[in-house]
């Protein structure tokens, strides 16, 4: 039996090939998902008229950061930011996997534990809009508006928006398979 040395490095080529298909195929998914999450949260920032939109993506178990912004200033960013692990429990996950829809007009004047407060004072936060976005393996995200100049009114119309927002981003192919 002879071996011919040809034969092996074809098939070390299309292994070569083949992984490098599959790594082209998720960079393109990973780009298309980028432009239509940058694309979703600057067209609410402008529509809703607030400071910031964000994309707070989850990771693991109920931890997750800031991985999208649009924003009015740049002294707005907080891209890359965590939550509080002590605020963000499985109580507040089960309400958002179960669609809750959270509208804050003033956080000085709303009931909330202190913990969530102060968070969110520190990231300039006046009022917030907080939608879920559900995928079929759970929660993959958060849609948040914020606006940090002073209170918010945010009309039935304001959470409509952001619901279809989240709900693109829910069914967009690129995401269900990242």
């Amino acid at each position: 039996m002879q071996i011919h040395p040809h034969s092996e490095s074809n098939q070390s080529h299309n292994r070569r090939e083949q992984g490098l298909e599959k790594l082209l195929s998720r960079l393109v998914r990973r780009i298309r998902r980028d432009e239509l999450v940058r694309e979703t949260t600057n067209q609410l920032r402008e529509m809703l008229q607030v400071d910031r939109v964000v994309l707070y993506y989850f990771y693991g178990q109920w931890e997750g950061q800031v991985t999208f912004e649009s924003l009015s200033s740049e002294e707005f960013s907080i891209l890359g930011s965590t939550g509080p692990d002590d605020c963000f429990n499985d109580e507040y996950a089960a309400l958002y996997l179960a669609g809750r829809v959270k509208a804050i007009a003033d956080i000085e004047l709303e009931s909330m534990e202190s913990c969530h407060r102060d968070f969110l004072r520190s990231l300039q936060v006046r009022a917030n809009l907080v939608v879920p976005i559900v995928i079929p393996r759970g929660l993959w995200g958060l849609l948040i508006a914020h606006h940090c100049q002073g209170p918010h009114n945010w009309s039935q119309s304001n959470m409509e928006m952001m619901q279809t927002a989240a709900q693109t981003l829910a069914t967009d192919r690129n995401i269900l398979e990242s």
